[in-house]
């Protein structure tokens, strides 16, 4: 595991919606698939790996959270999601179940 990865790795937390609606609100949230690995996806951005985030980002993978999912979570604001910030973003993954 390179540095990067284990330092990212350990920075990955839970948060509830409420934690999470302030850097909604300054753009800065970008939701996770849950067929990805949150830590792939944190280490490719925290890499610049343009071309893999590229193909997420084609494939719906890793997207803004939608107006109509922001409206769910907001009648729920102690709905939990990993998280992990590479900043100036926050990578959220719905936690399910």
């Amino acid at each position: 595991m390179s540095d990067l990865r284990a330092e990212l790795s350990e920075t990955i937390d839970e948060a509830e919606w409420e934690w999470l609606i302030p850097h909604l609100q300054r753009d800065a949230v970008i939701l996770v698939s849950l067929n990805l690995s949150l830590l792939d996806v944190g280490e490719a951005i925290a890499n610049d790996n343009i071309a893999s985030v590229q193909k997420w980002i084609d494939q719906q993978f890793i997207t803004k959270p939608s107006v109509e999912q922001v409206g769910i979570w907001n009648s729920d604001r102690t709905k939990r999601f990993n998280t992990l910030i590479i900043q100036p973003y926050v990578l959220m993954q719905e936690i399910v179940g």
